[in-house]
């Protein structure tokens, strides 16, 4: 797939960072990703598929920020991986307004539902953290359109996995999408627990 059929701003972004065209596992993923579909993205470290998910869901919210509450919720397995896909994050929105915040356990969770309260377009999560401010009314979940987990091999620590499908239970129809190294068990649950048709696309 081109990135000729993008978003102007998201178009910028992807040729500031030297990407000039997708990769073979882009090519696949993002037409899937593009057209709203759930799906599995199942690919080696490396592969690209992280950057397809940001590149979704800029293209997405349209790079631009709209009202208060979330659009985009992307679950990561702890405070680092957080931080390090904020840092991705912002890397492609540089050029736009749209708004990303970190949620993760060691910060103070009364701040953090005033920060959220203020409106934030993407929101970057802990499970926990996510799950914890969601059951006390910090965070509403009525506007998102993208709920994705990334790198979700860790699935099954933890207790991340309920976290993820009683949060799911409050959802509005949305599309999910989940981004793993390796199909396991836990991660294929999923399909019948909450996801629609997923598309099962992988890649050596």
């Amino acid at each position: 797939m081109s990135f000729k059929k993008l978003h102007p701003l998201l178009k910028e972004s992807l040729e500031n960072a030297g990407y000039e065209t997708s990769n073979p596992l882009q090519k696949k993923v993002l037409p899937i990703l593009k057209g709203g579909s759930d799906a599995y993205v199942i690919a080696p470290k490396g592969s690209g598929k992280s950057t397809a998910l940001i590149i979704t869901a800029i293209h997405k919210l349209k790079a631009a920020a709209y009202e208060d509450s979330p659009r985009a919720i992307i679950v990561a397995k702890d405070k680092a991986d957080v931080l390090k896909l904020m840092e991705e994050y912002e890397r492609f929105t540089k050029n736009t307004d749209l708004r990303i915040y970190a949620l993760y356990d060691e910060y103070d969770i009364e701040k953090q539902k005033t920060e959220v309260y203020y409106g934030q377009d993407i929101v970057i999560a802990t499970p926990s953290r996510l799950s914890k401010l969601y059951f006390l009314n910090g965070i509403h979940l009525g506007e998102v359109q993208l709920f994705a987990i990334e790198d979700a091999d860790y699935l099954g620590r933890n207790n991340a996995y309920n976290h993820i499908l009683r949060l799911s239970e409050s959802l509005n129809k949305c599309q999910l999408v989940i981004i793993a190294d390796d199909m396991n068990s836990r991660i294929k649950n999923y399909q019948n627990a909450f996801m629609s048709n997923a598309h099962l696309i992988k890649s050596k």
